[in-house]
């Protein structure tokens, strides 16, 4: 019985991400009536399942950290991919795409996806326990991030409005990128013992004890993976007209859509980080959160610093005052957070309160 189930599993997470890219192709471009919405919707969400269910199957293989920073690129990836697509269609709501694609997944991941995990852990197992010094790093990084690309625009004065001039673009997308390269090297080499899952007595989990999966599964997942991927961002793009006709028909500001669509893409390392916290394994949680968050940034930034050569209009970065004490309440709590190295319920609660200010000041701004 329990053969016959796992056979099941395998075929329909084989035959989803086709199925996803499939769909993808014949609708892609195409205005889509309500029946084949709904149909994209469903298929949307067996895409997110597949793509959890792969990222699994290659952390098996490879072990952490690098589980969670396979999955944490590959969605950046795309979702970079996706922004540059929407930038270069032009029009005067893509200047601050970037910026709110970006700022969205900082939200959602450092407070949404951590607080959720946090609550989850320590209603679950008591207390939360994971390790201080590699996930302080990871929060210090993504602060750092976050400010170059997203605070500092609103404050310089060579470029009028919150914009970059040039020679600061260049230096934000370098630093982005060496800083996202610093933390690689020291996640997954130097000090990766720091990015391991801890035990309640502080003891390192090196490895699991069951048997990984062989090469050849390890390897057709990356490639189902990477289908799934591209099916679940291609696929959320093409519901967002229905989505953004929704917003508007409800007198929402447009960058609800922008919100929702991050939450879509999002969606495979939420589900991802809430199983490893089932498992009590809530370092993976938060290296998935905040690698995300950090990868958005490290990548978005220089990839639309090399698009904005041949696009046309403004690059807006600079975040208004409202966002930006929301992400420096985001700092100081994630830092109170981290530095006990184990959390209670209250410090999930906090996060899902700040998520739910962001959400509810994207809608009401």
């Amino acid at each position: 019985m329990i053969t016959r189930l796992r056979d099941l599993t395998t075929q329909w997470t084989a035959a989803v991400p086709v199925l996803a890219v499939v769909l993808l192709a014949l609708t892609w471009g195409r205005d889509l009536p309500g029946a084949v919405v709904a149909v994209v919707t469903l298929v949307l969400a067996g895409a997110v399942l597949a793509a959890v269910h792969h990222a699994e199957v290659i952390a098996h293989r490879v072990g952490e950290p690098f589980g969670s920073l396979v999955l944490a690129v590959a969605v950046t990836v795309i979702e970079v991919a996706l922004i540059v697509t929407l930038m270069a269609d032009g029009g005067d709501k893509s200047a601050t795409l970037a910026r709110d694609t970006v700022f969205a997944a900082v939200m959602i991941t450092c407070n949404g996806i951590v607080g959720i995990c946090l609550l989850a852990g320590a209603l679950r197992h008591r207390v939360a326990v994971f390790n201080p010094e590699g996930t302080g790093a990871a929060l210090a990084t993504v602060a750092t991030l976050a400010t170059l690309s997203l605070v500092l625009p609103t404050f310089t004065t060579t470029k009028r409005g919150p914009e970059f001039s040039t020679a600061q673009l260049t230096f934000a997308a370098l630093a982005s990128l060496v800083l996202y390269g610093l933390f690689v090297a020291t996640q997954t080499v130097r000090h990766r013992d720091y990015f391991l899952p801890i035990t309640r007595k502080g003891e390192v989990i090196d490895a699991e004890h069951a048997e990984g999966p062989s090469n050849r599964a390890a390897l057709i997942s990356v490639g189902l993976l990477g289908l799934a991927l591209v099916g679940v961002v291609g696929l959320a793009k093409g519901v967002s007209p229905t989505i953004e006709s929704g917003v508007e028909n409800a007198g929402m500001p447009h960058a609800v859509v922008g919100v929702i669509i991050a939450l879509l893409v999002l969606l495979p390392e939420t589900i991802a980080a809430l199983r490893a916290t089932r498992r009590d394994r809530v370092q993976t949680s938060l290296n998935l959160a905040l690698g995300s968050a950090m990868a958005s940034i490290g990548l978005t930034i220089p990839a639309v610093a090399v698009a904005s050569v041949w696009l046309s209009g403004p690059l807006v970065l600079g975040l208004g005052p409202t966002h930006m004490v929301l992400l420096a309440l985001t700092v100081v709590v994630g830092t109170l957070t981290v530095v006990p190295g184990r959390a209670t319920p209250l410090q999930g609660g906090v996060h899902l309160v700040l998520f739910a200010a962001y959400l509810e000041l994207a809608v009401t701004p």
